[in-house]
């Protein structure tokens, strides 16, 4: 990366590593002796990660090391305490909280499709980040949970609105206010996971999983993404209307490409 690159540091006080091979980008939370518990510094440097992607880069995939995808905010930062190198969790501005919530939404970009790889605990900001992406692919010792309320706060991370999109308000509102776990064959059967595999198979599945992603056209998976990502919250005209657009967009493209 070039200008506004993440120096080694950054990354270490982060937990995180970032790995670009070609056109696939892994961010892998990497403090497993805190079971990849997420800190200010963590969703500050993945909205840079987002911000200095290079531009071939077309899947993302977020995963985690050691036994547990993340358990969610680091609970040192709840105490007097804190936890070294981070800003004490104290009162804040919606514009802090905003910065926060870059971290997980570049994921959403249509030129990326974001694919979290998903085993053991996702927790609170956990679960978010993997609500943050695309595709879910889980292995079967998965734990889901929202604890956000049973901390006194909310979930406020981005994760609200995808949650209440794959299972609706009342299914949401009951996960989020018991803070209750919710395990792989539930997960599978509400949409929270695409894919359930079990945890010896998970790198596989993502690859095969990544493999199909890129043998579409660039320009279609874009497309594609952005079409369905615009669905909910259009009318059936303006969907319609919205496919018309990219189908010509992309007729064009092939007709030049076989023209020339």
């Amino acid at each position: 990366m070039a200008d506004g690159s993440i120096t080694h540091a950054e990354f270490e006080q982060a937990g995180l590593r970032l790995a670009v091979d070609g056109a696939v980008a892994t961010i892998t939370l990497a403090r497993p002796e805190r079971r990849n518990a997420l800190t200010f510094s963590t969703w500050r440097t993945l909205a840079r990660i987002g911000d200095t992607l290079p531009d071939g880069v077309r899947v993302v995939v977020v995963r985690g090391e050691g036994p547990a995808f993340s358990a969610g905010i680091d609970l040192r930062l709840f105490t007097a305490e804190g936890v070294p190198g981070e800003d004490a969790l104290a009162p804040r501005d919606e514009e802090f909280i905003h910065g926060l919530q870059a971290g997980y939404l570049w994921l959403r970009r249509p030129d990326i499709v974001s694919i979290a790889a998903v085993h053991g605990h996702a927790i609170g900001g956990g679960f978010q980040l993997a609500l943050a992406c695309d595709l879910r692919v889980v292995a079967d010792d998965v734990k889901f949970a929202m604890k956000e309320p049973a901390l006194g706060i909310v979930p406020d991370l981005t994760g609200t609105k995808p949650l209440v999109d794959i299972v609706g308000v009342p299914r949401a509102l009951e996960l989020c206010l018991t803070a209750r776990t919710v395990f792989a064959d539930e997960a599978a059967r509400l949409g929270l996971a695409e894919l359930v595999v079990p945890v010896a198979d998970l790198g596989k599945a993502v690859d095969d999983l990544v493999a199909a992603i890129l043998a579409v056209r660039p320009t279609t998976a874009v497309a594609t993404k952005r079409l369905l990502r615009a669905a909910p919250g259009n009318t059936l005209e303006e969907q319609s209307a919205a496919e018309r657009r990219e189908q010509v967009a992309l007729l064009r493209e092939l007709a030049g490409e076989q023209s020339s």
